[in-house]
């Protein structure tokens, strides 16, 4: 299984930018997700959402983030609105997923982009 994200980069507070993730080689697949890491925090979830499209947001991301998901697809996206300094991060796509050939889930990530918010 393999992810692969993309659309970071720089934004000035108040703006926005939009993470996308394509999932490949992958059966079936349970939730997606983004995480953020950074030196001071961690690894911290943001979003995620579920193959029904229950969606989960944290302090991090609840009234500014908006995570959608496209099942044909398996991509998943991350609207960032609103943004600030605090949002710089490496941002990782996550999925629970079965290897194409294997009946077992296991957790899989992306590389991770980064996101820089700045004046």
């Amino acid at each position: 299984v393999q992810l692969q994200a993309s659309g970071g980069g720089s934004a000035q507070p108040g703006g926005s930018l939009r993470l996308s993730c394509q999932v490949s080689d992958a059966g079936a697949i349970t939730v997606m997700g983004w995480y953020r890491q950074t030196p001071e925090k961690g690894r911290e979830l943001v979003a995620s959402v579920t193959a029904a499209n229950e969606k989960t947001y944290t302090h991090i991301s609840k009234g500014r983030f908006t995570i959608s998901r496209e099942n044909i697809g398996a991509r998943v996206h991350l609207q960032m609105n609103n943004l600030e300094s605090e949002d710089s991060a490496i941002y990782l796509c996550m999925c629970r997923a079965q290897a194409t050939g294997s009946s077992q889930f296991a957790d899989y990530w992306g590389q991770g982009t980064q996101v820089t918010v700045s004046s």
